[in-house]
C-alpha cells in the first residue's frame, strides 16, 4: 500500500512547510547526527577500506573454521559471544576505579594490590573481547562496519591507556595509573554507546526473522509447473518473503530472509539441500532450518508447503483464528 492516501492519479499533496526545529529536538537527536558524522570522516573510510582488503579474505579462507565459527557465537552458543565477553573488562575496570577511591594508597612496597589485580584482569579479558569483535566486524556491512569500526577504535584506544594505567601502578606512579584509569573506562563508556547504538538502533547481530510467524491461513505463490527443480526460488506470501526448492519431487520451503543479516537465500546456491546465504555465507538445512555453518547463530523458520489444483501454497505456523458465521472469533 503506498504511503498516499490520497486518490489514485490525483494531484499530489502540497508538501507542508518545516516547522523551526526547537533546541530540544536538536538535543535529543544528536546521537543521529553523530553517527553521521563519523560515518563520514574520511579516515574512518580509508581504515575500514584497508581493514576490508585484508580480513575480508581472511574471513572467507577460515569460514569452515570452527574456532572462527565460535569466536563469533554461531550455532553452539546460540547469540554472539563478544556482547558477553564485553562486561568482563568494564566491570573489571570500574572496579579497580571502586578500589582506587575507596582504597587509599596501598602499603608501602606493595604494587600488586586489589586495584591493580582488577586492572590487570580486565586487560586479559579486554583482549579476548577485541578478538571476537573482530570477527563479528569481518560480518557485517556498509554503515554498520564502520561504525563498528569507530567502536572498535574506542575500545583499542581505552585498552591503550589501561596498559598504561597498569604499568604506572607497577611502577608505584598510583596518582598517574588512577587518572589514566580512569579516561580509560570514560573512553570505554564511549565505546559501549556506539555498540549499543548497532545492536538496538541498526539490529545488528540479532535473530531478522524472530518475530516471523505468518501468513497465517493458505496462500498461492506459485503455479507448480513454474518452479524448476533444484533452482532457489524466492516468493511472497502476505508479505512474508519465502525460499522454494523442489528436489527430486519433494518441496521445500524456509523464510528467505537470512536470521543472520537478512540477506536472500533465494540468491544463495543449494547443495546437498543445503542453502548458502550469498551475504556472509551462513548455511542452513532445507529440510529442517538447522544452521550448518555460522557465522548465523538462530535456525531458519520452516514454511509449510502443499501442491493443490495445480498451485503450491504456503503457510506459516500459526493457524488464521476461527470465526463463527457472525464474524464473531
Amino acid at each position: 500500500m503506498s504511503a498516499d492516501t490520497g486518490p489514485a492519479g490525483g494531484p499530489a499533496p502540497a508538501a507542508q512547510p518545516a516547522g523551526p526545529v526547537s533546541a530540544a529536538d536538536q538535543v535529543a537527536n544528536w546521537h543521529h547526527e553523530a553517527v553521521e558524522a563519523i560515518d563520514n570522516w574520511a579516515w574512518i573510510r580509508t581504515l575500514n577500506d584497508q581493514l576490508t582488503a585484508v580480513l575480508g579474505p581472511w574471513r572467507e579462507r577460515n569460514q569452515d573454521n570452527p574456532v572462527v565459527e565460535l569466536m563469533h557465537g554461531g550455532r553452539w552458543l546460540g547469540h554472539p559471544l563478544h556482547p558477553a565477553l564485553s562486561d568482563l573488562p568494564i566491570g573489571l575496570w570500574t572496579g579497580a576505579l571502586l578500589l582506587d577511591v575507596a582504597g587509599g594508597d596501598p602499603p608501602p612496597g606493595r604494587t600488586v594490590d586489589p586495584a591493580t589485580l582488577f586492572s590487570a584482569a580486565g586487560i586479559a579479558a579486554a583482549v579476548a573481547t577485541a578478538a571476537t569483535g573482530v570477527v563479528d566486524w569481518t560480518v557485517s556491512d556498509d554503515q554498520d562496519r564502520r561504525l563498528g569500526l569507530f567502536h572498535g577504535v574506542l575500545n583499542t584506544a581505552a585498552l591503550g591507556l589501561q596498559g598504561l594505567s597498569l604499568a604506572a601502578r607497577l611502577t608505584g606512579r598510583r596518582r598517574p595509573a588512577q587518572g589514566l584509569g580512569a579516561a580509560s573506562l570514560a573512553v570505554t563508556g564511549a565505546a559501549a554507546y556506539f555498540g549499543g547504538h548497532l545492536v538496538f538502533a541498526k539490529a545488528v547481530m540479532v535473530n531478522r526473522v524472530a518475530g516471523a510467524d505468518g501468513p497465517r491461513r493458505w496462500v498461492k505463490v506459485l503455479e507448480e509447473a513454474e518452479l524448476p527443480d533444484d533452482v532457489p526460488t524466492g516468493v511472497l506470501a502476505d508479505g512474508r518473503q519465502i525460499l522454494l526448492y523442489k528436489h527430486d519431487g519433494t518441496l521445500y520451503a524456509l523464510d528467505n530472509l537470512c536470521s543472520h543479516a537478512a540477506g536472500l537465500l533465494s540468491r544463495g546456491t543449494v547443495e546437498g539441500l543445503t542453502v548458502t546465504c550469498p551475504l556472509h555465507g551462513s548455511q542452513y538445512c532445507l529440510a529442517d532450518g538447522s544452521v550448518r555453518r555460522g557465522p548465523s547463530h538462530q535456525p531458519q523458520p520452516v514454511i509449510r508447503t502443499r501442491a493443490r489444483n495445480g498451485w503450491i501454497e504456503v503457510r506459516g505456523s500459526q493457524p488464521a483464528p476461527r470465526r463463527r458465521a457472525d464474524g464473531r472469533k
